[in-house]
């Protein structure tokens, strides 16, 4: 794909971002999340591409906009989509850090179809690729992703999701001395600062949703990080919908580079509340700033984009809430 399209998919996600934040603590994420839904799909209706959703809102009688199979974009190369125009909508309604607007494009056919249900996930950063297996004990990923940092297992930092299904693996993370960071919401951001040097995160672990695990891998495959994935149905009908989708091992574990296949990956994401990397919007009289950040797995460049939008020149970002 053309460099030149990385920053028409960051405008993408600064639409998103600047709609959506608006309805920041307002405790309506519904709202929150279809403000961001619509301000995306309005954005891509100016970009030079052949864009076929594979990981949107859902199902076509499940969305009107963003959903699985939509067509976007007006001519140009043929790519697949992953969005997420709002990951974190809770965050967003309460107020909370960590929400974002993201997106990846690849090459038609090199993003995984993942079907809306869960995947066990594991991610880390360049020093510790080729470290990890999902299938080995929390233990011994810790042991030797704190070997490949050349630190002690307390100098890592881990990121879980806050829910009853890891008490298991944050009592054994815990017990093998490991810092842990638990939130409460979206692993999208806390998989992009495993993978970046300097945040203090080193891995991610724990079962979140599957199509933001493509997100998360197409993140990571940028920044030359390592991640694997396993999907963890909760029932028959999410084994049929993977099976659907064309994935009947349902206990395969793909590697990053069967999530995202290649390296011809842009991702883009801006921030729409405060978070670890990125500023959340700041509206001021007239305008808002934003914060994004924009990568493309070819070249390995990671650029932050730090935006001042005036609502006088942009009137599709002028919308109230």
């Amino acid at each position: 794909m053309e460099r030149e399209l990385a920053l028409e998919f960051v405008r993408v996600t600064e639409s998103a971002a600047v709609a959506c934040g608006r309805w920041m603590g307002r405790g309506d994420k519904i709202a929150a999340d279809q403000a961001a839904v619509d301000a995306m799909r309005a954005a891509f209706d100016i970009v030079s591409i052949s864009g076929k959703v594979v990981i949107g809102e859902g199902e076509m009688d499940e969305a009107p906009m963003l959903y699985i199979g939509e067509e976007v974009g007006h001519g140009g190369p043929a790519v697949d989509i992953a969005v997420d125009p709002l990951e974190g909508t809770n965050l967003v309604a309460k107020g909370l850090p960590g929400a974002i607007a993201v997106l990846a494009i690849a090459p038609r056919g090199h993003l995984l179809h993942a079907p809306d249900m869960y995947m066990d996930k594991i991610a880390v950063g360049p020093m510790a690729k080729g470290k990890i297996d999902i299938n080995a004990p929390v233990t011994e990923n810790l042991k030797a992703v704190a070997a490949a940092l050349n630190r002690s297992v307390e100098d890592v930092t881990v990121v879980i999701l806050d829910r009853p299904r890891h008490a298991a693996i944050i009592k054994e993370a815990r017990d093998a001395g490991a810092r842990i960071k638990l939130i409460s919401d979206g692993d999208v951001s806390p998989a992009i600062n495993a993978a970046i040097e300097g945040t203090g995160v080193h891995m991610l672990l724990g079962i979140g949703g599957a199509p933001e695990g493509v997100l998360a891998a197409a993140a990571v495959k940028c920044l030359g990080g390592d991640m694997q994935g396993r999907l963890w149905p909760e029932g028959d009908d999410d084994i049929k919908r993977a099976k659907a989708m064309g994935i009947t091992d349902i206990n395969k574990v793909f590697t990053l580079d069967e999530l995202v296949q290649g390296d011809d990956v842009i991702f883009a994401a801006t921030a729409i509340t405060q978070g670890d990397l990125l500023n959340g919007v700041r509206y001021f009289g007239g305008g808002a700033r934003t914060h994004s950040l924009v990568m493309r797995g070819t070249t390995g460049t990671v650029r932050f984009v730090d935006a001042i939008h005036k609502f006088d020149k942009k009137p599709m970002l002028i919308k109230r809430v």
